[in-house]
């Protein structure tokens, strides 16, 4: 578990990381660099889980380095099977990471939602919707293994 108090915020209890694979942690299907380093770090203290349509049908064999899961939803992946399994694992102890419109829901829902800005882009909604922007990723990975960061971009 990550517990990080952020001052005018309160305490966040973080249990478990949801990511989006496509435009958050790849670009045109291929993991991008240190997010396997990153992720294998953050999954001594969160439960790790990649959620993908898996577009490109590379998801499962990019990730296999991963100490997480991966769940690939069927097509079409709307934002409501996002969100419904953040809800799942208790939306209060899970930090989100996406940056489609079909990540917007759970980017809301979740204790800390972090879109990224990305090589692929990032959706007007779920820019919206998160409590946190990074450009890439591994930016965003580092606000958990650093938390002080994230104190000092979230606190009031």
């Amino acid at each position: 578990m990550i517990s990080v108090d952020i001052p005018g915020r309160g305490t966040l209890q973080l249990k478990h990381i949801v990511l989006d694979y496509n435009g958050t942690m790849a670009k045109d299907g291929m993991l991008l660099p240190g997010v396997e380093k990153s992720l294998n770090r953050l999954s001594e203290c969160l439960k790790v889980h990649i959620l993908t349509a898996d577009t490109f049908g590379k998801c499962r064999g990019e990730c296999k380095g991963i100490n997480g899961t991966v769940q690939i939803l069927s097509q079409p992946v709307g934002g409501e099977a996002k969100e419904a399994f953040v809800e799942s694992l208790g939306a209060e102890h899970t930090v989100a990471v996406g940056n489609g419109a079909n990540d917007r829901l759970m980017l809301a829902k979740a204790a800390l939602g972090i879109v990224i800005l990305g090589p692929e882009g990032t959706s007007v909604q779920a820019l919206q919707n998160a409590d946190v922007a990074v450009k890439e990723i591994t930016d965003g990975l580092d606000l958990l293994l650093q938390p002080k960061r994230l104190i000092a971009t979230l606190r009031l």
